[in-house]
């Protein structure tokens, strides 16, 4: 479980779900803050703890309508290309992918008439997407609006049900209905650029700043 909150000692919420993941056996759970408090993310690391696994929880606060910072970086330097999706990306199929999440705002603040302007499902789609792109399938997600406010029983209620899906898992009664997850090969045409050449650019372009700096301080003191 890859838990991610940049402030745990203000969390009403989230710090009690880390908690009862942690108390659930066979669970290991990664507190991305905690591990990586300088953001240097050890990859290699990262990747070897998903192959064991065969769900990977994201368990984090909304933040501008997605997850955070650091939850972002593990995303885009751990599913790497090669590994976790395109050719020979296969790393992750055939594994699932369940997101835990909480809002400060209430359910009915995601309304076309509320101040979030949309339903709540609408913020989905790029955690959706994310797992069918590395071949996973995507679980119905468990959200708790209103973590500011909601009452003590509330919160206790949803940290119970959590602690009991996770405890459980594969057997919850939906599975068999979930659709299996939506192939989406990424042709080697659109490979991403190699650090090395993206690395040749940055010289490249630098190296022509620095000779234009030197043109012109020249141009100047002449």
């Amino acid at each position: 479980m890859l838990a991610a909150h940049p402030h745990w000692r203000d969390s009403r919420v989230n710090r009690r779900l880390l908690a009862a993941a942690r108390a659930v056996p066979g669970v290991d759970v990664n507190d991305l803050y905690g591990t990586y408090p300088d953001y240097a993310i050890d990859v290699e690391a990262e990747q070897r703890r998903l192959e064991r696994a065969q769900l990977v929880v994201l368990l984090h606060p909304i933040q501008w309508y997605s997850m955070p910072a650091l939850q972002k970086l593990w995303v885009d330097e751990v599913l790497a290309y090669g590994w976790a999706y395109g050719p020979e990306g296969i790393a992750l199929q055939g594994k699932d992918l369940w997101l835990v999440a909480t809002t400060g705002s209430p359910e009915s603040s995601y309304h076309p008439q509320g101040y979030h302007r949309y339903f709540f499902d609408a913020f989905l789609p790029p955690y959706e997407q994310t797992a069918a792109l590395c071949g996973m399938r995507f679980l119905p997600p468990l959200i708790f609006h209103g973590a500011r406010s909601a009452p003590e029983a509330e919160v206790a209620a949803h940290v119970e049900v959590f602690a009991q899906r996770l405890g459980s898992y594969p057997n919850w009664p939906e599975m068999d209905e979930i659709d299996a997850c939506v192939a989406c090969p990424v042709p080697e045409s659109d490979r991403p650029a190699e650090s090395d050449d993206i690395g040749k650019v940055v010289e490249r372009v630098f190296q022509t700043t620095m000779r234009r700096g030197l043109a012109a301080t020249t141009d100047g003191s002449a």
